[in-house]
């Protein structure tokens, strides 16, 4: 009598094609894209990003970031907003010049968290009509606009204070980042900071500056920017308290 017992479906070979879907790598996701473009970009400057070699950092073939980016130039303005987009206003009772501090040393602390990426958060945005820009890149003005006319403030006002901010903030941050040293070993400060090769006749003024350039304290300083920045809107913007 012929055994007519057959072998299990479960227990069968798997199919290839299962085995083929199994090993496929997931889809890369917008955050895994610009978290590589990022580290790049920290690492080795803007120059260095481009859809080859971010593929090489994903492991993936180029062609799965376009779905994400169409182009360089898109990886830089995603880079800038996923910065910008980490700047917020915290809820908070504390009066109106101590969060917009409080938001000022945010930025600071990114900016030198991120060196790299200062010129995009610069130009990058100036690019792109305002109204044309990703939501999360506007939302730092809305949040200060929204504390300042809580405030008090007229609206037009709380703009020119927003732009007035962002022009210091972009200032000092540029300054400081470029804050580099002819000679770091050198003890004197006119060689230290390469000072000796201005004419004395022309900057005799810049020259006799040489130790307190040579003791910049760059936190201290945008404190004290900070300081004259905020009394002065105060002065000029702040609602004044009735009679």
């Amino acid at each position: 009598m012929r055994n007519s017992s057959r072998t299990p479906s479960s227990a069968r070979t798997p199919r290839m094609t299962t085995v083929n879907q199994l090993s496929r790598p997931s889809p890369l996701t917008r955050d895994e894209v610009f978290a590589a473009a990022l580290a790049i970009v920290d690492q080795e400057g803007a120059e260095a990003l481009s859809m080859r070699r971010l593929g090489q950092a994903l492991g993936r073939d180029p062609m799965a970031i376009y779905r994400h980016a169409a182009n360089k130039a898109a990886l830089l303005d995603g880079l800038a907003e996923l910065i910008l987009s980490q700047l917020v206003v915290e809820p908070s009772e504390q009066p109106w010049p101590a969060q917009l501090r409080s938001f000022a040393n945010n930025f600071r602390e990114l900016a030198l968290a991120h060196p790299n990426v200062v010129p995009l958060l610069v130009s990058r945005p100036l690019a792109t009509p305002l109204g044309l820009r990703p939501p999360s890149t506007l939302r730092p003005l809305e949040s200060i606009l929204e504390l300042l006319v809580r405030a008090g403030f007229a609206p037009a006002h709380a703009l020119s204070t927003y732009r007035a901010l962002l022009g210091y903030l972009h200032g000092h941050v540029l300054n400081e980042l470029q804050e580099i040293v002819d000679n770091p070993d050198e003890t004197d400060d006119l060689l230290r900071l390469g000072l000796y090769r201005l004419p004395m006749r022309e900057f005799p003024r810049l020259r006799s500056l040489a130790t307190v350039l040579a003791s910049y304290d760059a936190a201290a300083d945008f404190e004290h920017g900070l300081d004259m920045l905020l009394d002065a809107i105060s002065a000029h913007y702040a609602p004044r308290p009735e009679g």
